[in-house]
């Protein structure tokens, strides 16, 4: 005979203590802490607990019995389902202390190494509006809230345009109005929603690998260009003919697209890296400008979305490359950091490194190689994906950069004792991977490089935290800022440098 499950607790009137990893809150109770999302520090409520395990639980809240103080009204129509931007009734300035600890908690609980004082984070100018890429997919099924189906309500169409729900991949959630990005997104897409309804155009079925319409990018230039890349799944004569006539139908409409591209992807996933893009009309890439720079970028090309804040992050790392860096012993480095940020270069100093040989791992298409290569004698990029690394070429090449050289494969087995050997031993290291970090091989070979400095870039503090501590024996981390890339949501990057004991 089977024992019936335990229903799981709700726990009434609790208050909320803190943010915690991952977007969500957390609160204490009994000795368990219990991880809540769409919830403040603050606010009391109710939470029906959706998980238990023997240190932790999850749940969700059921009623705010009474808000925080510090909440604010989410501007966006699709907060609570979405799931993108989760902290959008957190005001800005509380996000950006949320960030700068959970930094300081990542690098203090999982490196445990020595650190320095930490630079106020630098916030982004913009909170919204501010992506230069957004990415939305079509189903034939949509994404149907507790309250549409407890509402029994019947939808005209089920075909939907936008974003995947959370822990669904056969459902999409319909989006009206995306802030992240300047109107023309939502402007497209429901025009081609729209479209593809007048027309009969079929929405793809995750399920059954059925349908023409299968995704959408746009990338918007701050230099005026705009791509639109369509994922279209085409396996008839006939399909093809609906895809070209509605790509005719957007290059009529819609004349601000410089770049306007296609893809047939009849893969069982929806990454197109591996698969050749057509251009339709206009040219295959868009110029995105920072300082006197231009970079080139193509549908596979990665660049940081947030164009504006990415230009300070790119400062911050060629800051921490070449900069004097401040004496430690004065004033507890404290003072001397946030003198050395306000630009004061008469600080003590370890020594100016411009002129120096420079290794940019993880380039992706340069930006950050081609940023720096003024102040270098010279920058060698590596990066995997290969398209990436001819973008970085033309990059170099458009802006009469000379002294660079870029590499295409994987990190590990491109950056050996043999290469370093062959294209010199570097003074500084610049890496910029991905959230997974750096791979172990990577890091024996930066320690056998011996740099005397490496700046680490990290969209995963976590995970810089890791790679952190497998340097620690040989580099002393002696400065670190944050940066906020992505206002309303709980991802932070954090830029550290590291010196030579």
């Amino acid at each position: 005979m089977s024992r019936k499950r335990k229903p799981l607790p709700l726990l009434e009137g609790v208050t909320i203590e803190a943010v915690a990893a991952e977007g969500k809150a957390l609160v204490r109770v009994d000795d368990m802490v219990v991880f809540v999302p769409f919830a403040i520090p603050g606010d009391v409520v109710d939470i029906q607990i959706t998980k238990k395990k023997h240190s932790y639980a999850e749940g969700e809240v059921v009623r705010l019995v009474q808000p925080s103080p510090d909440r604010i009204e989410p501007f966006c129509p699709h907060f609570g389902v979405c799931g993108g931007c989760k902290w959008q009734m957190l005001p800005y300035e509380l996000q950006l202390k949320a960030k700068q600890q959970q930094v300081m908690d990542a690098l203090t609980r999982i490196g445990k190494v020595e650190l320095p004082a930490c630079t106020p984070i630098l916030g982004s100018a913009k909170t919204q509006e501010y992506r230069n890429k957004l990415e939305f997919g079509f189903c034939n099924k949509r994404w149907l809230t507790k309250e549409q189906i407890a509402s029994g309500v019947q939808f005209e169409r089920q075909e939907s345009v936008g974003y995947h729900a959370n822990g669904t991949f056969d459902k999409i959630l319909p989006i009206e109005e995306c802030h992240l990005m300047a109107p023309i997104n939502d402007r497209l897409r429901l025009a081609i929603r729209d479209y593809a309804y007048e027309h009969g155009l079929t929405f793809f079925d995750p399920r059954e690998h059925t349908g023409l319409l299968r995704g959408m990018m746009i990338r918007l230039a701050n230099t005026g260009g705009l791509m639109l890349l369509i994922q279209f799944c085409i396996f008839t004569e006939e399909e093809q003919r609906q895809a070209e006539a509605l790509l005719q139908y957007i290059g009529d409409n819609f004349l601000e697209i410089t770049s306007l591209l296609y893809v047939n992807n009849q893969k069982y996933n929806d990454t197109f890296g591996d698969l050749p893009v057509t251009v339709f009309k206009g040219e295959d890439h868009v110029f995105l400008q920072m300082e006197d720079l231009r970079f080139k970028v193509g549908p596979k090309s990665f660049y940081q979305t947030n164009t504006e804040q990415a230009y300070e992050l790119y400062k911050v790392a060629r800051d921490f490359a070449f900069r004097p860096t401040p004496n430690p012993s004065r004033d507890g480095g404290e003072k001397a950091s946030a003198e050395l940020a306000s630009g004061n270069a008469s600080l003590p100093s370890r020594g100016d490194l411009e002129g120096s040989l420079v290794y940019d791992l993880y380039t992706g298409t340069g930006t950050i190689a081609n940023f720096v290569a003024k102040k270098a004698r010279q920058v060698i990029g590596i990066e995997y994906v290969p398209e990436a690394i001819e973008d970085a070429k033309i990059n170099s090449e458009i802006n009469g950069i000379t002294n660079t050289k870029f590499f295409a494969g994987d990190m590990k087995d491109i950056l050996t004792e043999d290469f370093i050997a062959e294209h010199g031993r570097p003074d500084i290291i610049i890496t910029d991977p991905p959230r997974a970090g750096m791979h172990a091989d990577v890091v024996a070979v930066i320690l056998k490089a011996a740099p005397q400095r490496i700046v680490y870039v990290s969209c995963n503090p976590a995970t810089q935290a890791r790679d952190l501590a497998l340097l620690d024996t040989d580099y002393k981390v002696t400065r670190i800022q944050p940066v906020d890339m992505f206002p309303h949501t709980q991802h932070v990057e954090n830029v550290v440098l590291l010196e030579r004991r």
